[in-house]
């Protein structure tokens, strides 16, 4: 039996994680869940995602303002949950605001007269100096400088927004946008002096025609009028509408009174903690990568702090990176709870290859540097897998949790049942790895019930905060008809179905989400979970731990070559 640790950093409660409409219409329906006896002593937090505000892409992360949604809240939703003793956690979206927030749609009112002129990333005034403009009137960063960017999708993070005066200017744009062209009519383009009646029609027909064909229209060739193309397509540009997540200019004192107002706000609505989205791509520097640059960031993340300790609440900052960038342990040695974005493809490793030895070490290192983590097997986004990777930092390489072929090995596992995939790309467009495989965690296991059931008592005995996907209590499978329907964010939404009441009441006759319950609550109530952390000698395909507080103790052996497992108490 291996050394017993006290465990001075984990909390006793389960969180679920849902959208306010994940279960039913609203919060309300999800109120009414958590209310029926099955759930009694189930969860004393609750992850709700940031549709719960006014927001309009990436199903909510693109915040148009922290106010209530009130389609899907209501106040009297936050006092059940309250009465419920169900503390919330919520999102601020640190890097971004839509386009349709207050302060964007000042800055494409007054232009350079808005007071939030300096609130968002004109790109060209950034790389001003340190690129060569295009033919498109962008600044394209020296090489030096591109070559260090790192990317979340192909091609420069910009959008290209137009002002009333029809300027166009490019914003710094780190992740989704959506802009939509609308058809014209001949009449629109008779303001074209040189074009007759008949060229009119031809150009308008087959513009339509890409507009429905979702066609680039710049690629269109006008035969004879291609000289005219500029002033045909700026008719085309002044009828377009988009949406985006326009990243913020953490230089300008307005966007940390926004955050003061915000951190507020969501204090007045009962969060107790606030999950720190994007925070690593905020700090924005020539010369740097612009994901967690230093001593930058930190500086940032300090001060988010000092305003989230004047509120009361816990940071949790969200971070994506290599486990041999050692990102994760940085973040806990200033006393940030962690996200466990290991644990998902561990999990999956675990059951496939029947070894306990890689989860047990990572068991073994959040209790030896007391890691304060939330974990989680399914979530709004993908299974991970870039985080278990090892890293060469400073011309030494850092293993990672797991080696790159076993790495390799889980995503060829979920793409083969079913899984759909987001990488990541270097400053030319090229793809230099997975991000992150999406699936729901039941269809990654094969939909395989014992493997489904046993991750999740392995889950809830992991040190840490244990968070519920929703749709993973239910047994949820790939919803490929929702990825294919969802654009170029669409395969998130293949593990983001929304179940019904009526579901849901099916859902509690069967034994794969009662089993789970028994677990949650086990796992919400024991006082073991306060104590100290044990692992028992055992051979590699048994996962055998216990959890010791005074005279209570819980056990979980679990056997991975059979998927049975046995809880034990006193």
């Amino acid at each position: 039996m291996s050394e017993v640790k006290k465990n001075t950093s984990i909390n006793n409660g389960v969180m679920l994680n849902a959208y306010p409409d994940s279960i039913g219409n609203n919060l309300s329906d999800i109120v009414k869940m958590l209310k029926m006896p099955e759930f009694k002593n189930a969860f004393s937090l609750f992850y709700v995602l940031p549709t719960f505000f006014n927001s309009d892409l990436d199903r909510g992360f693109s915040i148009i303002d922290y106010n209530l949604n009130k389609d899907l809240v209501s106040v009297s939703d936050l006092e059940d949950l309250e009465k419920l003793n169900v503390s919330l956690k919520f999102d601020i979206v640190l890097n971004h605001l839509s386009v349709a927030s207050p302060q964007f749609k000042d800055l494409l009112e007054h232009g350079d007269n808005s007071k939030y002129k300096d609130f968002f990333i004109n790109w060209n005034t950034f790389w001003e100096g340190n690129g060569t403009m295009n033919e498109d009137g962008i600044i394209v960063p020296h090489k030096e400088y591109l070559s260090k960017l790192f990317m979340r999708k192909s091609g420069l993070p910009i959008l290209k927004v137009l002002f009333p005066d029809g300027s166009e200017k490019p914003y710094w744009n780190t992740f989704y946008q959506q802009i939509t062209y609308h058809k014209i009519s001949e009449s629109e383009l008779q303001s074209i002096e040189e074009l007759n009646s008949w060229q009119a029609k031809f150009i308008s027909e087959n513009i339509n025609k890409a507009i429905e064909e979702n066609q680039d229209v710049s690629s269109i060739d006008f035969g004879d009028c291609n000289h005219l193309k500029s002033d045909i397509l700026k008719i085309v540009n002044i009828k377009r509408s988009y949406l985006g997540q326009m990243d913020v200019n953490a230089k300008s004192e307005l966007v940390w009174e926004f955050y003061e107002e915000t951190l507020a706000k969501l204090k007045d609505f009962g969060c107790k903690i606030l999950r720190l989205d994007a925070f690593a791509y905020l700090h924005k520097e020539v010369g740097q990568s612009n994901f967690f640059n230093k001593p930058g960031t930190w500086d940032y993340l300090k001060r988010i702090k000092q305003i989230a300790d004047k509120n009361e609440l816990i940071l949790l900052p969200e971070i994506h990176a290599e486990y041999g960038l050692n990102l994760h342990n940085e973040v806990a040695e200033e006393g940030y709870q962690i996200y466990d974005f290991f644990l998902p493809g561990l999990m999956i490793h675990t059951l496939e290859e029947h070894s306990s030895k890689a989860i047990l070490n990572w068991a073994k290192e959040i209790i030896a540097k007391d890691y304060k983590t939330v974990n989680m097997l399914g979530c709004h986004d993908g299974i991970p897998v870039l985080d278990l990777k090892g890293k060469e930092v400073n011309g030494i390489y850092n293993k990672g949790l797991l080696e790159d072929h076993e790495i390799e090995s889980i995503m060829s596992v979920i793409l083969e049942r079913g899984g759909r995939v987001k990488n990541l790309y270097d400053a030319s467009g090229n793809k230099i790895s997975y991000y992150q495989v999406n699936a729901t965690f039941f269809s990654a296991l094969g939909e395989d019930e014992k493997k489904l059931l046993v991750a999740r008592a392995i889950q809830l005995f992991m040190p840490g905060t244990p968070q519920i996907w929703y749709l993973d209590l239910f047994a949820g499978k790939n919803n490929y008809a929702a990825a294919d329907a969802g654009g170029s964010g669409g395969h998130k939404e293949i593990n983001r179905t929304t179940i019904n009441m009526q579901e849901v009441k099916e859902g509690l006759s069967k034994d794969i989400v009662i089993k789970q319950l028994e677990l949650i609550r086990l796992r919400n109530t024991s006082k073991a979970f306060l104590g100290s952390f044990k692992i028992h000698n055992s051979p590699e395909h048994v996962f055998d731990v216990a959890w010791v507080n005074g005279e209570t103790s819980v056990r979980l052996t679990a056997n991975l070559n059979t998927y049975d497992f046995k809880v034990s108490h006193d």
